[in-house]
């Protein structure tokens, strides 16, 4: 049986139906290889200067453990300020001005978030916190996103294991529908809520901890989505505790494990969303896991209405081994 589900943050409606595929055995591993094997990696160790010049880097050992450094192919770039041009009836342009940085995530090629350790899950997660609130201070700089891809499928373009950080001047219209779902929640906070349904639920929690709790979300849009809610209320990533931060990124590491030992090596993207830099309305920073296992197809790049194969509850029991 299929049923509409309501999407709170995004204000969209999700199709969910579990007649069409609900185990792991209907989809398939990432299968398209992310970069010729004799290219250097610029992101190893000894290949920095493939790099521009990091903006920081981490560690204690007087290794590198953790770098920042300037994409070298930047989609956001520049100081000018976002001055629209109308150059036709239809046609409108601005600079894409911003900031677009490579979060290299350890020193090892091979591997994943699932494979960091503790330790090294806390200097990352550290380092974002620091860029995003760099971002926040730099005029003309409105959202930071920061995503990690992982697998050709998903849009990784080098296998070594590292996240993006990009400092837009302009809010994303994503970002600005869950600002609106937050301002018309009228429970309080629409992600504490979710978070306190979630548990007590229980048959959508895939995990909980003192800091952090992961779940299949009620709306879940694509098979085996995740989403990552701190406990602590903070709107910005950037203002957040870095113990929060870093049990963020732990429960990241934790479900990405479980993920990969149920459904085996596939592609996913995962993506920070924070409350705009400069906002004070409602929000509270979160981040959702997009494994790519299936395609959309006509019906939903012609509405915009997902399709979801894989009820979140059976995916849960899925994760779970239940």
């Amino acid at each position: 049986m299929s049923q509409l589900r309501l999407n709170p943050l995004a204000g969209r409606w999700v199709t969910v139906t579990g007649d069409r595929a609900s185990r792991p055995a209907a989809f398939d591993e990432r299968s398209l290889r992310v970069e010729s094997e004799d290219r250097p990696c610029p992101f190893c160790v000894g290949h920095e200067e493939a790099s521009p010049a990091a903006l920081e880097t981490h560690g204690s050992s007087g290794e590198w453990l953790v770098r920042v450094v300037p994409n070298r192919y930047p989609a956001f770039y520049g100081r000018d300020p976002l001055a629209v041009t109308h150059i036709g009836p239809v046609f409108t342009r601005a600079p894409a001005s911003g900031i677009h940085e490579v979060l290299v995530l350890t020193p090892a090629h091979d591997g994943s978030w699932a494979d960091l350790d503790v330790e090294q899950v806390d200097l990352v997660m550290g380092a974002m916190r620091e860029r995003v609130e760099a971002h926040a201070g730099v005029e003309g700089v409105r959202y930071t996103q920061a995503i990690v891809n992982h697998g050709r499928e998903a849009g990784a373009s080098i296998n070594h294991p590292h996240g993006q950080l990009l400092g837009i001047p302009f809010v994303p219209r994503d970002i600005a529908e869950e600002e609106a779902g937050f301002a018309r929640f009228v429970g309080g906070c629409l992600m504490c809520t979710t978070l306190e349904a979630e548990v007590e639920a229980g048959h959508r929690t895939v995990l909980e901890d003192d800091l952090a709790v992961v779940v299949c979300p009620y709306w879940s849009g694509t098979p085996f989505e995740l989403l990552v809610i701190p406990r602590a209320h903070e709107a910005h990533l950037g203002r957040a505790k870095p113990a929060d931060v870093c049990g963020v990124g732990r429960a990241l590491r934790t479900a990405l494990t479980v993920l990969r030992e149920r459904l085996g090596d596939v592609a996913y993207n995962v993506v920070f969303h924070t409350s705009p830099h400069g906002h004070d309305g409602e929000f509270h920073w979160h981040a959702h896991v997009l494994p790519k296992l299936t395609t959309r197809a006509g019906f939903e790049l012609g509405t915009g209405v997902l399709i979801n194969i894989v009820p979140p509850e059976a995916a849960a029991d899925v994760l779970l081994g239940r």
